[in-house]
């Protein structure tokens, strides 16, 4: 038993990620008696695996799978908590459910692709422009174009924080993170003591793990979707309206902070950044992080 306590705790110098493959393994082992490699693949990486085989805490079963050298040292070494954690986890999937995307958010993507064709092509700028106009025209009327512009930014800002609330899961996106900083580390650590065969083996755990990056991609990228579904219908309205002369000249006519006054929206402001825009990002941008903190939304990676 106290050879076993020293392999678990070698693992454990590694990194708390082989600790949990170990339990996992453990729990699944005590459940069915064996377990094969299919059995924890979803949870476990082939280099975790083959650490556990290489350390003989995992042995043959003379062709019937494999099974724990030490059953019994190993939950002692591990503690209760880590083993029932595991148990709970093992095979559920879901970080990798948590990052899919459905059928309407891939639908929401092809939406919003075409829609940026509305800033090269006059006509499709003329359809979704006329059509948010029905919308948003009687607002024109009443209020200057500024204060379109400014309750806009309220609009797509509020719809982002509310999004990002509900789609952005920071916690899957932390624990890629921990993972991959866990490896990096890992690395170092072996750079330092010369030890070949870990580099080898935290090498393909890395490879391994790009398929993570790629789930992290995922899930940053989801809630953009949906927020450039509603922001660039907005953004070509703003555009229609400027670009194709559909505001009088009066209404052009505002002081920006820090530029002064502008006489025309299209006047360039921040080099060609135009006024127009530059307003409307300012209003965002500040509206946006009130409404963060309002609600106290995280949008963020937390472990």
């Amino acid at each position: 038993m106290a050879r076993t306590a020293q392999k678990v705790e070698s693992l454990a110098s590694e990194g708390e990620d082989m600790t949990d493959a170990l339990a996992t393994v453990l729990a699944v082992a005590e459940e069915q008696g064996t377990v094969s490699w299919a059995d924890v693949s979803d949870d476990l990486t082939s280099g975790q695996w083959g650490r556990l085989i290489e350390k003989g805490l995992l042995v043959d079963a003379d062709g019937a799978g494999f099974v724990l050298s030490d059953p019994d040292g190993i939950r002692d070494a591990l503690g209760e908590d880590s083993v029932e954690t595991a148990a709970a986890t093992s095979g559920d999937g879901d970080d990798d459910e948590g990052v899919n995307w459905t059928s309407y958010d891939k639908g929401a993507a092809l939406v919003t692709v075409g829609l940026f064709a509305g800033y090269m092509q006059q006509d499709v700028r003329a359809l979704v422009g006329g059509t948010i106009d029905i919308l948003l025209g009687p607002l024109n009327d009443l209020v200057p174009f500024y204060v379109v512009i400014l309750v806009l930014a309220i609009m797509t800002g509020l719809w982002s924080t509310l999004l990002q609330d509900n789609l952005m899961d920071s916690e899957v996106m932390g624990k890629y993170q921990e993972k991959m900083q866990d490896l990096q580390d890992r690395r170092e650590a072996a750079k330092e003591r010369g030890d070949d065969e870990a580099l080898d083996e935290i090498q393909q755990e890395q490879m391994e793990a790009m398929g993570d990056q790629l789930g992290m991609f995922k899930a940053q990228f989801r809630p953009m979707v949906w927020i450039m579904l509603l922001t660039i219908p907005a953004f070509l309205w703003m555009y229609w309206m400027i670009r194709d002369g559909h505001i009088e000249a009066a209404e052009t006519v505002m002081v920006l902070p820090l530029v002064g006054e502008v006489s025309n929206w299209q006047q360039g402001v921040l080099g060609p950044l135009q006024a127009w825009i530059l307003w409307y990002f300012l209003c965002s941008l500040g509206f946006s992080q009130l409404l963060r903190k309002a609600l106290n939304v995280q949008t963020s990676p937390t472990g």
